[in-house]
């Protein structure tokens, strides 16, 4: 027996206090194989014990939120019977060990998280961050995570539809990839983990287990120091085509009557699987570790407990119908045995050729895990800018804008996933949100992912808010109900009370947008220890959204439609809103001043005009303002629809490069063919609405009073500083 000594215990990630604690719960020591799943359990990662306090403070229902927080994923409900499931996780640490399988492991994982609830899969999204794009070893990292997503959600037929992907130096040391996926369920087959019935069978389904991922959920909740990219055996290793027919068999056999509970297993596999089955239930689980189907001779417990092989799912079925269910996963070519059964202990009770190998109660394994109040102080508020400078060179500013990593059209990205299989997509990548039909029916579910890692950096607040803010603009924009939001929170040492105070602010600023907005947290996930040798990522508190269309033909895009229509800014009509701004850092080379407030009230107000405005057909085009600016916004709208646009100096611009490229949250960029009725809406509404130019051409143009050209660029130049940066950044890229 392997004696268990402080090293071991560090080494297993428990702090001396936890370990006593753990001594404590047993009342004796513990052996390897107990240690090992007190650490995986008792990790950040899966205990979430320095944030769940503060995560208690989010929103988490309203009339519409079938299931929040606590489960696989979110529900919420859609009509007609039908409800979407989603949820967004990272796979971080993974993905900058081995970017194609930490990448491709992640979409797989959250496609399970999906599926275990009985939903059919029909999206994939993801939010990526990476570092500057010559660091060393970032464009293998770029290249991997972009085709490890590719290669396992083409793969395994799921489209993949939208996303986001900044550039920071901050991320050099830190990649994240966080992914999302939505499905769509019958209200009435919804399926949970709670296991229940003392003697039911405990059944094992899918692939075999191996020792790639052992250990994962520990690595997760540590920061990384120099050379931990050799920590390759900790990084799961994924089979798409498995995915895909566990995906049907678990579908099939939840048509039936026969489960009772159902998990997948994730994060610390079949130990986190089998207890939070067990806990959510009030009951105890016993498990013949002989009887747990392995890929590799020689497997231990200890090993078989920790292992993170991907495509396993842990069952509870009704008695009687292990044979029904074990033809339905033979019939698909996958593992299935019976390991174990419910018993009525609460404890965690596991056999090894006869002998008790570890005897856990499991309360103090989930419930009463360890839970922290970290110290923590709060952000300092910047100083607002005193000498903004001035744009002397409007095209040359949006040009250079346009090409900047963070603007620049991610077709090099998209044009690798499959987005259109399923049939099903109505709106693809490079709009404000993806739009995906409900196959069957005329509805459509909106989605989106969103965050401003920088705003969060300077004013942790008001980055929170605006993160919630901008996925429910950008829900809006594409005609939709926005209903409710899912989050990954990646932030650096929680234990570094700075880092701490930015999770807490910018919990507080998304707590205050949900609640404005009526847009609940119903899932979700916490990623810390984002740190390489104690520098820390930018907090990103990345959102995934949902929202609902009740005809898919009544879809909005961003694009210009046709020559002559009239070009309004709807919103916020005047804010000086420059400070950490894209057109600083880009063109100005600075990273300062306050964020731009988000007021709430008046974002409600002017999302319900657009709202409106576009169910009665006065907009054929809408698009928010945000990284950029709104000049930014209006030549996105004009390479979307192959139209240019004359932009009017006068009135709104004046000269000031806070109206073209100040980022003022809640603003959207509208045409009309019908100003007076729209202008009309406006005004009862109680919403800005101010003309800003026509459009027509083939130019971005702007003219002074007497008609003179002021400044203009050609669409065939934006689109190629638009279009041209991704590829030649990864044309050297190994």
């Amino acid at each position: 027996m392997t004696e268990i000594t402080p090293q071991i215990v560090a080494d297993h990630g428990l702090s001396p206090a936890e370990y006593d604690a753990v001594v404590a719960t047993l009342g004796r020591t513990p052996n390897l194989l107990e240690l090992g799943i007190f650490s995986v359990m008792w990790s950040e990662h899966c205990s979430y014990k320095s944030s769940r306090r503060h995560l208690k403070t989010l929103p988490t229902e309203a009339p519409w939120v079938i299931c929040g927080p606590g489960e696989n994923a979110g529900v919420i409900d859609i009509g007609d019977g039908d409800a979407a499931i989603f949820k967004m996780e990272s796979h971080n640490h993974p993905s900058f060990i081995e970017p194609y399988q930490g990448a491709a492991t992640g979409v797989g994982g959250i496609l399970r998280d999906v599926f275990t609830m009985g939903a059919r899969p029909i999206a994939n999204l993801n939010a990526l961050r990476f570092g500057d794009p010559h660091a060393p070893r970032m464009k293998h990292l770029i290249k991997g995570v972009v085709a490890g997503i590719g290669g396992y959600g083409n793969c395994v037929g799921v489209p993949t539809v939208g996303g986001e992907v900044n550039f920071h130096p901050a991320y050099n040391g830190n990649i994240l990839v966080n992914a999302m996926t939505v499905g769509v369920a019958r209200q009435d087959k919804i399926f949970y983990s709670a296991a229940a019935g003392v003697g039911n069978s405990v059944v094992y389904v899918g692939s075999k287990t191996g020792r790639d991922g052992i250990h994962g959920a520990t690595m997760a909740s540590a920061q990384f120091t120099e050379g931990d990219e050799d920590k390759r055996p900790t990084v799961q290793v994924g089979d798409p085509f498995t995915e895909k027919l566990l995906i049907e068999a678990c579908l099939e056999l939840m048509a039936s009557d026969a489960i009772v509970a159902i998990q997948d297993m994730g994060a610390a596999g079949l130990t986190s699987s089998s207890v939070e089955m067990a806990s959510k239930g009030g009951v105890g689980i016993e498990l013949d570790m002989g009887t747990v189907p392995c890929r590799e001779t020689g497997m231990t417990p200890y090993e078989m407990m920790l292992s993170e092989s991907q495509e396993r799912m842990l069952m509870v079925l009704k008695p009687g119908r292990e044979g029904f269910a074990e033809a339905i996963f033979r019939k698909w070519e996958l593992d299935f045995a019976v390991i174990g059964r419910v018993t009525d202990s609460r404890h965690l009770l596991l056999t090894w050729h006869g002998a008790t190998v570890a005897d856990i109660p499991l309360g103090p394994l989930a419930d009463s895990a360890p839970s922290y109040d970290r110290p923590y102080v709060t952000t300092p508020p910047r100083p607002p800018l005193t000498d903004v400078p001035e744009s002397t060179d409007l095209a040359a500013d949006l040009l250079k804008l346009m090409a900047c990593p963070d603007v620049a059209s991610k077709r090099w990205i998209w044009e690798q996933y499959d987005h259109m299989v399923g049939a099903d997509t109505v709106q693809r990548p490079g709009g404000d949100a993806a739009v995906v039909r409900v196959h069957g029916t005329r509805k459509a579910l909106a989605m989106t992912t969103d965050c401003t890692p920088r705003y969060c950096f300077a004013d942790p607040v008001e980055g929170g808010k605006q993160a919630v803010a901008e996925a429910w603009r950008n829900l809006i924009a594409v005609g939709a109900k926005p209903l409710a939001i899912t989050d990954c929170m990646n932030f650096g040492n929680p234990q570094r009370p700075e880092i701490m105070g930015q999770f807490v602010g910018c919990i507080e600023g998304m707590a205050e947008a949900c609640r404005a907005l009526d847009f609940p947290v119903v899932s979700g996930n916490v990623s810390l220890y984002n740190e390489t040798d104690g520098t820390g990522i930018l907090p990103t508190p990345a959102i995934g959204a949902v929202g609902l269309i009740d005809d898919y033909a009544k879809t909005m895009t961003m694009g210009f439609k046709a020559a002559g229509e009239w070009i309004a800014v709807a919103g916020l009509d005047d804010a000086a809103a420059l400070g950490q701004s894209l057109w600083l850092r880009e063109i100005h080379g600075r990273e300062d001043g306050p964020p731009p407030a988000v007021d709430l009230a008046q974002l409600k107000r002017t999302g319900a005009f657009v709202t409106s405005a576009i169910a009665a057909q006065l907009v054929t085009a809408v698009h928010d303002v945000s990284d950029g600016g709104l000049l930014v916004s209006v030549a996105e709208m004009a390479l979307a629809g192959g139209i240019g646009a004359g932009v009017e100096m006068g009135g709104y611009f004046g000269d000031r490069p806070d109206r073209f490229f100040g980022e003022n949250q809640g603003q959207f960029v509208v045409t009309t063919t019908d100003s007076e009725r729209l202008l009309s809406a406006a005004e009862a509404a109680g919403v800005p609405l101010i003309h800003v130019g026509w459009t027509g051409g083939q130019r971005l143009t702007s003219t002074q009073d007497d008609g003179r050209p002021f400044w203009a660029v050609s669409l065939a130049d934006l689109r190629a500083a638009h279009e041209g940066t991704l590829p030649a950044l990864m044309a050297a890229a190994t």
